[in-house]
């Protein structure tokens, strides 16, 4: 039986792609969602991997923009070509699930091509100043997150007093010593 790592992606069948793709660890599924190869089988190996837990913001948006879903933006889905209506449906299901906030943002796992994400969001906001919209039409304010970084905390200006002195006892003792609700939690607390 071949490993994950073993595994000769450029052949075999969509069940052998998807029996590897439901073997894989975390790590390696995103690995292998955001450089599958779509010419493959992207409809059942991507459609399960990119409905899983494990994937985040910056793979779905590189396995989007991986589809090449320019091709079908400004097509109607009447008019897909029926070969091509199962990738359409799954960039409809990466770009729904963008939107509805499925897939959570990591500050170290960032879109492989930021550029070109940039220019879609682009696109999106002329195509809104004239009055039309594609098919594909993300939600700024969940991008936004991603693209400012905005998850990535700065420790300069962190405000909660921790001991200058680490120690084992207190790492230790810490959930004794901290009956009850932690002062350094309760600044969060609003005010009443």
């Amino acid at each position: 039986m071949q490993s994950f790592d073993e595994f000769d992606w450029s052949d075999g069948t969509p069940e052998e792609h998807l029996k590897m793709v439901r073997e894989a660890n975390e790590d390696q599924l995103r690995h292998l969602a955001r450089s599958y190869d779509w010419a493959m089988y992207p409809v059942p190996v991507l459609g399960w991997a990119m409905a899983q837990k494990c994937m985040d913001l910056g793979t779905a948006l590189t396995v989007f923009l991986n589809g090449e879903p320019e091709r079908f933006n400004y097509v109607p889905k009447r008019h897909v070509p029926e070969d091509y209506r199962g990738v359409a449906r799954m960039l409809d299901n990466i770009c729904l699930r963008v939107n509805s906030g499925f897939y959570l943002v990591y500050p170290e796992r960032d879109v492989s091509n930021r550029k070109r994400l940039m220019k879609w969001v682009s696109y999106q906001q002329a195509d809104r100043a004239e009055g039309r919209q594609g098919r594909y039409t993300f939600d700024e304010e969940i991008l936004q997150i991603l693209l400012n970084d905005a998850l990535r905390l700065d420790p300069s200006t962190e405000t909660a007093v921790y001991s200058q002195k680490p120690s084992l006892l207190r790492d230790l003792f810490s959930p004794v010593m901290d009956l009850g609700v932690s002062r350094r939690l309760l600044r969060f607390k609003p005010p009443e």
